[in-house]
């Protein structure tokens, strides 16, 4: 498949602190590594789940991939063309679409749905014809009425607030959607709903998706492939069908058995990751997981493990980690 997104060894770090005294005494600033050594890519057509705890990177990825947040080393590739400059981010915006995670939230409540989903229009200075037709076909698209176009957003219910930001989404035609917990505060039913309509319009439309999410069912559900964060770095990565059924990484295990799941003989306190997530300020030596790892070695403790290949688009940072048999 061709690459939509192509990221590779991307680090992000930010000043601790004030600017002004590192200045004035000659020193730099201080710098906090929060994102390191991320290497993804998405191809086109494809839905990629971005899974971790809170803390983990997720949104500061989305945000770098996006240039607003800087990048300290690393590349970045849309279609194959280099991320970088002002211009390069400008354009890339233009065929990126972002979906947030408190949809009423992210609507501004003075405007009318038909204005809010023709806004990327004006916003990009991009012709659009006639506006209230505009928002008619966008509306219809995700499986609402033109009426809809005439109503403000806390006069809508969850779902249709979705369905209104996945059609502000599309305004574009985007060759790219960042979903952020794309199901978060809606009913089992109509979370349903709202993921057969994301799948249907990648399929339709060619789209690609990198959804950004703690619900693992629903990453297992829509996604062709995922990505597991622990701390700023990319643990492991693969085809989400053989990810879950059989995890390379501790914290991806652990992610999954905790998973909610019908059988009342299992005890969740059994199942959860133990501990705390470390500081970015204090990040533990060697393998970062494994003052939480019930398989940690004296290895893991001392010698920080590089990505390992377990198949084709498969790999796993963890000394334990053993490759499929060929």
């Amino acid at each position: 498949m061709t690459a939509v997104f192509d990221i590779e060894a991307l680090q992000v770090d930010l000043p601790l602190g004030g600017a002004l005294w590192p200045r004035l005494i000659g020193k730099a600033a201080p710098r906090l590594n929060i994102l390191s050594d991320i290497t993804l890519s998405i191809a086109s057509g494809e839905s990629l789940g971005l899974v971790g705890e809170s803390g983990s990177g997720k949104t500061t990825l989305a945000r770098a991939m996006l240039g607003l947040m800087p990048a300290s080393s690393g590349t970045m590739r849309f279609e194959g063309a280099p991320l970088g400059s002002r211009a390069s981010f400008t354009a890339l915006r233009r065929q990126t679409a972002l979906m947030f995670q408190d949809p009423v939230a992210s609507l501004s409540p003075r405007m009318r749905v038909g204005a809010l989903v023709t806004e990327p229009f004006v916003i990009h200075r991009e012709p659009m014809g006639n506006r209230r037709e505009r928002a008619r076909e966008l509306l219809e698209t995700v499986g609402l009425p033109a009426a809809i176009a005439e109503r403000f957003p806390h006069e809508l219910s969850g779902g249709q607030a979705r369905r209104v930001c996945v059609a502000r989404a599309l305004a574009l035609t985007p060759r790219l959607v960042l979903a952020d917990e794309p199901t978060a505060g809606l009913d089992v039913s109509v979370q349903g709903e709202v993921l057969n309509l994301m799948s249907g319009l990648r399929d339709r439309l060619n789209l690609s998706f990198m959804i950004i999410s703690h619900n693992l069912a629903m990453v297992r559900h829509v996604t062709d492939r995922i990505a597991i964060m622990y701390l700023g770095r990319l643990v492991e990565s693969g085809p989400t069908a053989q990810v879950f059924a059989n995890p390379r990484h501790p914290y991806t295990a652990s992610l999954i058995a905790a998973e909610p799941h019908p059988d009342p003989r299992r005890r969740r306190d059994d199942l959860a990751i133990k501990g705390e997530i470390p500081s970015l300020l204090q990040r533990p030596a060697g393998c970062e997981f494994h003052t939480r790892c019930p398989r940690a070695t004296d290895r893991c403790r001392v010698e920080p493990p590089a990505l390992r290949a377990i198949a084709p688009g498969w790999q796993a940072r963890c000394h334990l980690a053993e490759p499929e048999p060929t």
